[in-house]
């Protein structure tokens, strides 16, 4: 096998485009909210500047560390994950925001655990389902431990509620449950029971049902329940072709909640227009074309099967935030990747972009 020790400089350079192309967003989407609330046109900027910075290194860092060091460390991880999750309800170090906790306070820095969760969940899978080998395909041995590391994370992200990141999570786990070798029955059935479970959730809570009912009804209430979507075809909508330009977005001044956030592909879809809105589409899918293919030739089961969540991970992020400001799926509260501001977020998905790199080194395609 070749231990070449040069990383993938094509799926680097497709990062790099998606960092400066968030960035530029952020500069441009976040002027005037920025304004509103810090009184500084560029605060939301610097602050992910910072926080791209941070994540570069700690990109630099990991891609040079070989991945079997995961694998030795993955169920630790995965626990202080778990641990952090449970943390967020303790009062004095959870802070809640817009009625979710979501968020640890540590002093004047604020951490989101569920960035962390993804990372670690995906290697904990990726070195579980390595370990058990073609058990995995055993309905007790393989899919109802599967189905109860699930049930946990899900207690713990609805506790809080964050319905968009289980969301994330559920299908990169069955991404990677799928490419272990799992049998394609015990897949349906526990879509099923998906499906089922999301059905009483809807049901049982209000804002669920409001959600889904704006998805199926985007006129109604456009003022309340319906106010987000609502601005956010409208600045897709206003975009065309073309967008009216850089810089020249109407929504993001006080119209659009979470410019910078959740939305932001709406202000890039009225700034850069279809076109633009093309061209990140294009830069993600060439992200995933190029990461599927390090996990194609991956030198092991566990390389492989990381490789698979990190790709999926942030694919399925992105699809899911498009779709959501789109109109496509109901609205959820999931970042666009390296576009959407948030220093946790980069901070890890960064990460996982170096491990990826690090499986790379040791592609047999390389």
């Amino acid at each position: 096998m070749n231990k070449s020790k040069s990383i993938d400089n094509v799926l680097l350079f497709i990062v790099f485009a998606l960092l400066v192309f968030g960035l530029v967003m952020i500069s441009s989407a976040g002027v005037a909210y920025s304004k509103t609330r810090f009184d500084s046109p560029y605060f939301f900027f610097k602050k992910q500047l910072f926080g791209v910075g941070v994540g570069l290194i700690l990109l630099f860092i990991f891609q040079k560390i070989n991945y079997h060091f995961w694998k030795k460390i993955s169920l630790p991880f995965f626990a202080a994950s778990l641990l952090c999750l449970v943390l967020v309800f303790v009062e004095g170090l959870g802070s809640k925001i817009y009625g979710a906790s979501r968020w640890l306070q540590l002093g004047p820095l604020s951490f989101q655990p569920s960035e962390m969760l993804k990372l670690s969940l995906i290697i904990y899978l990726a070195a579980w389902l390595e370990s058990r080998g073609e058990r995995i395909r055993d309905f007790f041995e393989g899919f109802i431990p599967f189905i109860s590391i699930i049930a946990i994370i899900s207690f713990l992200l609805l506790k809080q509620p964050d319905m968009g990141t289980l969301g994330v999570l559920i299908l990169v786990a069955i991404s990677i449950y799928f490419v272990s070798g799992s049998r394609i029955s015990h897949i349906f059935l526990m879509m099923g029971g998906g499906f089922m479970a999301l059905f009483a959730m809807i049901k049982f809570e209000s804002y669920r049902m409001d959600r889904l009912m704006v998805f199926l009804h985007p006129e109604t209430d456009p003022k309340g329940i319906g106010y987000q979507i609502n601005q956010a075809l409208l600045a897709l909508g206003s975009g065309g072709l073309l967008g009216v330009g850089l810089g020249h977005s109407l929504q993001k001044f006080n119209y659009l909640p979470e410019p910078v956030g959740d939305s932001i592909f709406a202000i890039i879809g009225e700034e850069l227009g279809f076109v633009g809105a093309i061209a990140l589409l294009l830069l993600f899918l060439f992200f995933t074309l190029r990461g599927l293919k390090i996990a194609k030739h991956a030198p092991d089961v566990f390389s492989r099967l990381l490789a698979v969540g990190i790709v999926s991970w942030i694919f399925f992020q992105a699809f899911i935030n498009i779709a959501a400001i789109s109109g496509v799926i109901p609205l959820t509260g999931v970042p666009l990747p390296f576009i959407s501001y948030g220093g946790t977020s980069i901070a890890f998905l960064l990460t996982g972009v170096g491990i990826l790199l690090n499986i790379s080194k040791h592609s047999s395609a390389n």
